[in-house]
């Protein structure tokens, strides 16, 4: 199965640059589909636990206890594993030999002892961790029962990104991307097979159990990687180990870490507002991240290719890969971005609003939708630009030093915030601090690591953003109109042709280079729609 996108292993020169980009379309393409399979499984899985248990202070003890799983799966699958391992590995892979034996044998023992204390720890000090992340939580016994069942994510998240990582900086990105299909499957059949009887706890049960999933998924496609024991002569001769040093692990971790903690900041300052605030934000937080989540995945395909030629010193190449890259993620992200704002309430009621999630939970949760939107692009090219900067197998502190003063944004803006404005405070809040964060990123990108033009990145995304504004004006007028189209689903399906259209056309028309790509999608669109 992942023969079909393996890069080849000789190539002359003059095919290398075509082949590469064939490569990065059909992995992208496929990876692309495989994370869309994922969201669609999580949207099905969080459409199934606001059926079952609602928008209520059991849910947001529930998602209390999430935080251990959504903390685990940035720091150990998205961004710290993935930005420290394939550039690792990547380096391994480029001296030959049995190097990536000799970087397994002297990291996977390590990490894996490393993991199972963090679990102990956890079990440990749930009720510590549930009254430092919420405070003002009605039920705090179930948020702990919760969190000691979702303890056993972090082992399980801890080995399936170091799979991932492995597998990609391999360019085998079939088995890391079907993952998240997986675990949401894991999570969904435990809900459904045990809501009756543990009530939202079976929920948090299922997190262990995709967890479990997502490991095995990877298990035989990481072995077929290994060299045979014959293969280890470099391990320890002139090619060496590759070795991880804490030195690379640490600002990594801390920048994961740094970006996890708006969730955390959001949790705290919702817990004291009425029940269900939490729900609501982690309803419109994940429906709204699907843009951000599909525009990465270019850069996810590209993490090896840049590492690659980073190690080889080729930085010209590196330089035009993380440009295209940028703009590309733009325009998924924004038209994205101008659907969600756009379409919020017709959204959230089509995928939520059933059994216990009523209409005053999906006006609330679209609410806060509208105003996460406003920071999709922040969150898009923060994970895009922070992945150049940890390519290169070395120390880079300044991502975590451009993440501090987001973070503060989101924190004081969210505390001046919550009085007057609540939940869609909070969600204001956050989208200002990792808008922030990204241009700080953006600028030392350019004179820290990878030499691109900034003006002309800017200038990409600023007719972008203009593009993505006017698509947003033409579905708000379309959604407002009266009658029948005004329904839900004749609105948010009209919205999937009006609001690419404009955006295309307007990006067109500003001269986006990259918008031709969705140009002509659409023309295959109505082509076959005739």
């Amino acid at each position: 199965m992942t023969g079909l996108l393996d890069a080849p292993a000789r190539e002359t020169a003059e095919a290398a640059p075509a082949r590469a980009e064939r490569f990065v379309a059909r992995a992208a393409t496929v990876t692309a589909l495989l994370t869309a399979a994922g969201a669609l499984c999580g949207l099905l899985r969080d459409q199934i636990v606001a059926h079952l248990f609602g928008a209520d202070g059991a849910t947001d003890a529930f998602l209390v206890a999430w935080t251990v799983p959504e903390f685990a799966s940035t720091l150990l699958i998205e961004e710290a594993m993935a930005l420290v391992l394939v550039p690792a590995f990547s380096l391994a892979l480029a001296r030959g030999g049995g190097a990536v034996r000799g970087l397994v044998a002297g990291t996977l023992p390590r990490l894996l002892a490393v993991l199972a204390g963090a679990c102990a720890a956890l079990l440990a000090g749930a009720p510590l961790l549930v009254g430092l992340l919420a405070p003002g939580l009605a039920d705090p016994a179930l948020a702990v029962d919760c969190t000691r069942l979702t303890a056993l994510s972090v082992l399980t998240f801890g080995v399936a990104g170091y799979f991932s990582a492995a597998l990609r900086a391999h360019r085998r990105f079939l088995p890391p991307a079907a993952i998240y299909v997986a675990y949401n499957a894991g999570i969904i059949a435990a809900a459904l097979t045990f809501h009756s009887l543990w009530g939202v706890r079976a929920a948090a049960a299922g997190v262990a159990a995709g967890g479990t999933l997502m490991v095995l998924l990877q298990l035989p496609f990481f072995l077929r990687l290994l060299p045979r024991p014959s293969a280890r002569r470099a391990a320890t001769g002139a090619g060496g180990g590759v070795p991880v040093a804490f030195a690379v692990i640490a600002p990594v971790a801390l920048f994961a870490v740094g970006r996890q903690a708006q969730v955390l900041a959001e949790r705290f300052l919702a817990s004291g507002l009425p029940a269900g605030a939490i729900s609501h934000l982690n309803y419109a937080q994940k429906v709204a991240q699907i843009p951000m989540v599909l525009s990465l995945m270019v850069c996810t395909v590209t993490l090896p290719l840049v590492a690659r030629a980073l190690a080889e010193g080729d930085t010209e190449n590196a330089r035009r890969r993380v440009e295209r890259d940028l703009a590309l993620a733009g325009v998924v992200v924004l038209l994205g971005a101008a659907y969600v704002v756009a379409y919020a309430p017709q959204i959230t009621g089509l995928l939520f609003q059933r059994g216990a999630f009523d209409a005053e939970a999906t006006d609330a949760t679209a609410r806060v939708m509208r105003v996460y939107g406003l920071g999709l692009l922040g969150h898009a090219l923060t994970g895009a630009l922070v992945r150049p900067f940890f390519s290169t197998a070395r120390p880079a502190w300044f991502p975590l030093a451009a993440m501090v003063p987001g973070l503060l944004v989101t924190v004081a803006g969210g505390l001046l915030a919550v009085p007057h404005w609540g939940a869609p405070g909070i969600a204001a809040a956050n989208a200002a601090g990792i808008t922030l964060t990204a241009l700080l990123l953006l600028h030392g990108l350019a004179r820290r690591a990878i030499p691109i033009d900034t003006r002309r990145v800017l200038g990409t995304l600023l007719r972008l953003t203009l593009a993505a504004t006017l698509a947003t004006g033409a579905g708000l007028t379309l959604a407002a109109l009266p009658g029948p189209a005004a329904a839900p689903l004749p609105a948010a399906a009209a919205g999937l042709l009006v609001v690419p259209a404009v955006f295309a056309v307007a990006a067109h028309a500003l001269r986006v280079p990259e918008a031709a790509l969705l140009v002509s999608a659409l023309k295959q669109r109505f082509a076959h729609a005739r």
